[in-house]
């Protein structure tokens, strides 16, 4: 059996800058991350997912890179970084960081190269054109805040492609320096002590809008098989996360026959999800979940309910993301960005409800699939509306209510943003510190669960089946792998209700044991048990003789 490690595994995103702080500057870095990886060991978390932490003009929260090969200043050093996979490591935690190689900052010295000389090396690293395309103002990626994907270079003489913003000039993969130098950056990090890589858009990174002629260029989903051999071969349990918010007939090219990415974002089912949870029915997840085409058996679909970005609801109607907007009591003009989602994180979005919190991430942790959390989900931050754009839910981490959320002990002016301090989710009330001491806090619900999931591998490993119910607002399923049998029962509405599940291949004697409850229930003769749920109930079960 290979070892596919990430099949188990807890993911935990977290941007080096707004976790901690471990120099007084106002600035969150790896000293200050390494200080904390036992909160993260305590929470059961086995992977850390690092947000882009190289040297950045800092214009997209540090996804316009100006260096692959180091960490920036603000943040420490090499030797800091070091240091914290070791420290990492020790505590049984690995370690993936963003490739961002679609594009680099403008202020690159490649760019920068590319502009001065167009016989350099560096001018074939980009992507160009002597006239400005007609399809200039197709495609953009922020509405509002971009208005066309080519830009002319005074220097250059030449309109230069970025499908973002026009300080991230594109990278043009179909040079074979350009794929060399990524492999390059890839192997350098591997060596420091990560365990893979989450690809930042995938889709755009292949796409050959401006280098159409090249005639080296056939497939470019090749190009993902070609990152994963280099991978493969430089360290053989490392993987490849896609960000790849793709339509379901287009995720075959991404998994490939298991020879390209080994785990994607689950966009759809995510979407989904919230609209499951807007409309209290069970209806949506089952269609989410039925939606997309068999992946090979070393694929994995990676289940989240907030990431760093927006809350995308792109692959919604425009009535079903409406429903969301009103289920959830949101002013689309305060919360809607780019036209397709919502920039709050989801407490705020149920007014910090503990049954209803519990709720989704219970969802989340016994879906199919392997649970990534954002920074501060565990204790169920908040947001801050006052930042532009995507900045809401970027906030410092609140760990205590001393000053600064324990973030920092620099002046607050100084500070890499303002910390949280509304009535509901301020860090006076919503900090680690307090909600270690209370017993029935989210943060010790998420423990909890995370610890129980791990003892459920096949929520990550099996095969799933819905399991039919008499009841729309009741989601249930149960995934089967090498002979052990789980499933997980979840109510969808306020309402308290009673609901029959139709078991299939029930043995004599077999019990369904709440592994959340430590009870046992007797299952019917004809392979049915019925079941109280209050509203926004669930229940954990284990289908057998025993808990073992």
């Amino acid at each position: 059996m290979l070892d596919l490690w990430y099949k188990n595994a807890i993911l935990y995103c977290l941007d080096v800058e707004t976790y901690m702080d471990g120099n007084g500057d106002g600035v969150g870095d790896f000293v200050g991350l390494t200080q904390r990886l036992s909160h993260l060991a305590g929470l059961g978390i086995t992977c850390i997912w690092l947000m882009p932490f190289y040297p950045t003009p800092n214009r997209d929260n540090g996804y316009d890179i100006t260096d692959f090969y180091t960490v920036d200043p603000r943040l420490g050093t090499l030797g800091d970084f070091v240091e914290f996979t070791h420290a990492a490591h020790n505590r049984g935690i690995r370690v993936i960081v963003d490739l961002v190689v679609n594009h680099t900052s403008t202020d690159h010295p490649w760019f920068q190269a590319a502009c001065r000389d167009k016989h350099s090396k560096y001018h074939n690293y980009y992507v160009w054109s002597e006239t400005k395309p007609d399809d200039a103002e197709e495609g953009i990626v922020f509405p509002g805040l971009q208005e066309t994907t080519w830009t002319y270079n005074e220097e250059a003489g030449a309109y230069y492609f970025h499908r973002f913003y026009d300080h991230q000039a594109d990278l043009n993969i179909a040079n074979p320096e350009v794929r060399a130098e990524i492999n390059k950056i890839m192997g350098f990090w591997l060596k420091l002590g990560v365990s893979g890589f989450r690809i930042d858009a995938a889709p755009f990174l292949i796409e050959l809008n401006g280098i159409e002629h090249q005639a080296d260029v056939t497939d470019p989903y090749q190009y993902l098989q070609e990152i994963r051999k280099f991978l493969s071969w430089r360290c053989g349990d490392a993987i490849l996360l896609a960000e790849a918010n793709v339509p379901m007939q287009d995720v075959p090219p991404y998994f490939g026959d298991g020879d390209k990415m080994q785990m994607l974002f689950h966009f759809m089912l995510n979407q989904h999800l919230m609209l499951a949870l807007a409309q209290e029915k069970a209806e949506p997840i089952a269609r989410a979940l039925k939606a997309p085409p068999a992946i090979p058996d070393t694929g994995q679909w990676a289940i989240f309910v907030r990431n760093h970005d927006e809350l995308s609801l792109d692959k919604l109607t425009q009535d079903e993301q409406q429903e969301i907007l009103s289920g959830f009591h949101q002013d689309r003009e305060k919360v809607w960005i780019f036209d397709r989602g919502i920039r709050r994180r989801f407490p705020p979005l149920v007014q910090g409800n503990p049954k209803r919190l519990r709720l989704a991430y219970s969802l989340m942790f016994t879906l199919p699939g392997t649970p990534v959390l954002f920074y501060g989900e565990e204790i169920g931050m908040g947001d801050d509306l006052s930042q532009p754009e995507r900045f809401p839910i970027r906030a410092p981490m609140q760990w205590s209510d001393k000053p600064n959320a324990g973030f920092s002990n620099a002046p607050a002016d100084k500070l890499i943003r303002p910390i949280i301090s509304d009535e509901t989710f301020g860090y006076q009330h919503v900090n680690v510190v307090e909600q270690r001491r209370d017993s029935d806090s989210f943060l010790n619900w998420v423990e909890r669960a995370i610890r129980v999931r791990k003892e459920c591998p096949e929520f990550g490993w099996g095969t799933w089946a819905i399991v039919e119910t008499d009841c729309p607002t009741v989601f249930a399923h149960q995934c089967e792998w090498q002979g052990g049998t789980v499933m997980a029962v979840h109510n969808l509405s306020r309402e308290a209700c009673t609901v029959t599940l139709k078991l299939d291949n029930v043995e004599d004697g077999w019990q369904l044991i709440d592994l959340l409850g430590q009870q046992e229930y007797a299952i019917a003769p004809d392979n049915s048990h019925t079941l109280k749920l209050e509203g926004y109930g669930y229940y954990w079960f284990r289908i057998g003789e025993t808990n073992l």
